[in-house]
């Protein structure tokens, strides 16, 4: 006898694409596989990531299906945006009747999906799940903790984020099961490694001669002088022989002319560049400046040193190794650590988060 679960996958923002297209393309080589059972996966876009920039170029790039519904919701306040999601997601699930939500992350897209599912009793899927920075001044934290609360099923990258669940009780529907950003890391970086000499000469640069910094997070973007801060240490350090390559997300372009920052010689703004283009610029580079936590893991799979423009990060496994330091944004914390990283010769190198088949490992739990 032929079983089929239908799932409904929720994405919305630049990293959920990546895990996303992990996961599509592990039901499909499942389906493909299995005789007795399958996986019926439909996408919802909630438009939250929507230019094409940040957002078609990803589908377009990574092979995801195109979305079965795009909510076209765009950007506004937290509340506004999470409840236009809300009430839009409600009325696909109510038709779809999915036997699970899947949902990515920590943005407004993954609050809002699981907030549908279950006040319609759909069981939720979490991936990422258990991950705290412990800091509930960031939206993303909030996020996280309600949907780890709401969920059915728990996908763990760490056994750090296993650990964080039972501390707030939950222990039920828990798996260990790596870090589905791995599995694309293997799956694309000979794609990545294809294009680099093409993306170097045009930029300008070579291998190890050049900073690569992202800029993306609220508490960064939204904060006049932490941002200010940032800027003024990228302006120190590139005195030197290493410009600073920001491919600038969006958000981060517009306030920063509002604010009237602008890039000195050794800061180079770049357009928002695809997945493949941003691998292939991490692993070329002499060291990473970052507020994102995927692009902190990225950086340790390419063994490239890491500064973390934060208080506090999740993924605290990349700090004990010593290959990343936090920094915040206080401009001589900032300047130690790159001088750190010159210092340091990095010459211990371990295995995190990597596994290599946690996508096809939740396909078989969701089942």
């Amino acid at each position: 006898m032929n079983r089929s679960s239908r799932v409904i996958g929720i994405v919305g923002a630049r990293p959920q694409f990546i895990k996303a297209a992990a996961v599509s393309r592990a039901i499909a080589e499942y389906n493909r596989k299995s005789a007795n059972c399958a996986i019926t996966h439909k996408i919802i876009h909630t438009g939250q990531h929507y230019d094409k920039d940040m957002s078609q170029v990803f589908f377009d790039e990574l092979d995801i299906p195109e979305p079965h519904y795009n909510l076209g919701v765009g950007s506004a306040s937290h509340g506004r945006q999470t409840g236009q999601m809300l009430e839009k997601i409600e009325s696909i699930l109510l038709k779809e009747k999915p036997y699970y939500v899947l949902v990515y992350g920590d943005t407004n897209s993954t609050l809002a999906g699981a907030l549908a599912a279950a006040k319609l009793h759909i069981p939720v899927a979490h991936i990422e799940a258990g991950l705290r920075s412990f800091n509930r001044k960031m939206p993303e934290e909030i996020n996280r903790v309600l949907t780890d609360h709401l969920s059915s099923l728990l996908f763990c990258p760490t056994a750090t984020a296993v650990k964080n669940l039972q501390a707030e009780g939950i222990t039920k529907g828990v798996h260990l099961v790596g870090d589905v950003m791995y599995d694309c890391i293997l799956f694309y970086r000979e794609k990545a490694k294809a294009i680099e000499p093409g993306l170097l000469d045009r930029l300008g640069v070579s291998r190890g001669s050049y900073f690569l910094a992202t800029i993306h997070r609220a508490e960064n973007t939204d904060n006049t002088e932490r941002l200010r801060n940032i800027f003024a240490a990228f302006a120190a350090i590139s005195r030197g022989n290493y410009p600073v390559l920001i491919p600038l997300h969006p958000r981060t372009k517009k306030k920063i002319a509002e604010i009237g920052l602008t890039s000195s010689n050794g800061i180079r703004i770049l357009e928002p560049v695809s997945y493949l283009e941003m691998l292939a610029l991490e692993s070329n580079a002499r060291l990473i400046l970052t507020d994102s936590g995927g692009v902190q893991k990225e950086a340790y799979w390419f063994r490239v040193p890491c500064v973390t423009l934060r208080d506090e990060t999740e993924w605290v496994e990349t700090i004990e190794s010593g290959w990343n330091t936090l920094a915040g944004t206080n401009v001589v914390h900032i300047s130690e650590a790159v001088h750190k990283s010159f210092e340091s010769l990095h010459d211990v190198w371990e295995p995190l988060y990597e596994k290599g088949d946690s996508a096809g490992k939740i396909c078989e739990l969701i089942l």
